[in-house]
């Protein structure tokens, strides 16, 4: 277990939390969010640190919360913003409406220039490519959260939860505790509670291990994304690919092509787009063709050149402000 000065050290290494560099920090009171911004006043200063503490509407002891936070942030002179959800408007998936509405809502508040860190630890990654892994096919589910998503930041992915606790505990940081983190109704949870030590019981280094495949398959993915990108004429999100030259490319090559049109037409992760990517590569090489794929994209080829478009039923993008990432 690290001290606090350890992981001080290791997150000024990731380079996320530059000294003077605006940040606004998602805080929830919890032990993660609470060592994230007292890592952010140390390390970016307190003159450029900022919070932002989401009321979703779903736990009664919210208000509570809220005054966690705040007597937090006047200890250490900075500025928090509160915004209170309805989730009334959650249809569903009520952990995936919190997700993208906590983003979305962090978009809003975020200055021009800002960064929006959050607070997921090591113990999160693990949890989100196991959860990832069992519920949905391809590599993607391996990669599991980037430490940068465009302005999104996550300063912690190096940090285990339980030195989160112990970071603040040294530094004598009180935190709220969430009982839906507790709650087996939630896929998540069970992952957390169940799979988690059941693979520690196989092999104590189980957590490092995946967290280290996927860290090597980040890696690899770059390569391949360059490969991907070598292909493709234009500039996203409008890139296309003659369907001559996507059929030459290997069955992988093909599917990441597709891949990668996909996502970028909808401007997010677009589940099952690859696994029609033989389909995609038989459209006519003459005139107007398409095929509607999942996740509301279209393939489109015109006179022999592909692309892709979001169909009129796409969800818009701001329904998924963490594209190639977060949980």
């Amino acid at each position: 277990m690290r001290c606090a000065g350890d992981i001080v050290t290791a997150v000024r290494a990731t380079g996320l939390l530059p000294a003077g560099e605006p940040v606004l920090v998602l805080l929830s009171g919890g032990r993660d969010s609470v060592c994230l911004l007292d890592l952010a006043h140390r390390l970016a200063g307190p003159d450029v640190v900022r919070a932002l503490q989401i009321d979703h509407g779903l736990r009664p002891d919210a208000a509570e919360d809220e005054a966690h936070c705040a007597r937090l942030c006047a200890e250490m002179a900075v500025e928090l913003d509160v915004e209170r959800l309805d989730p009334r408007s959650a249809a569903g998936n009520v952990q995936g409406w919190a997700r993208a509405a906590r983003y979305a809502t962090a978009e809003r508040h975020a200055s021009e220039g800002e960064a929006i860190a959050s607070g997921h630890t090591a113990s999160d990654q693990v949890e989100t490519i196991l959860y990832r892994l069992a519920a949905a096919p391809g590599r993607r589910a391996l990669l599991g959260m980037r430490p940068r998503t465009g302005r999104l930041v996550r300063p912690l992915l190096g940090v285990a939860r339980e030195e989160t606790a112990a970071y603040c505990r040294e530094r004598g940081l009180a935190w709220r505790e969430d009982p839906s983190n507790e709650s087996r109704a939630y896929a998540r949870t069970r992952v957390r509670a169940e799979v988690v030590p059941a693979l520690l019981a196989v092999h104590p280094a189980a957590e490092a291990n995946v967290l280290a495949t996927a860290a090597i398959l980040r890696d690899e993915a770059e390569v391949l994304d360059g490969l991907v990108a070598a292909l493709l004429d234009g500039a996203a999100p409008a890139r296309t690919i003659p369907l001559d030259r996507l059929r030459a490319q290997p069955p992988a090559i093909r599917r990441l092509v597709v891949q990668a049109l996909a996502d970028e037409a909808v401007g997010r992760p677009a589940p099952g787009a690859a696994r029609r990517a033989e389909e995609v590569a038989r459209l006519a090489g003459r005139g107007r063709a398409a095929l509607d794929l999942p996740a509301g994209v279209r393939a489109v080829a015109h006179d022999g050149v592909l692309g892709c478009e979001a169909r009129p039923d796409a969800e818009p993008p701001a329904a998924h402000p963490a594209a190639g990432g977060g949980p």
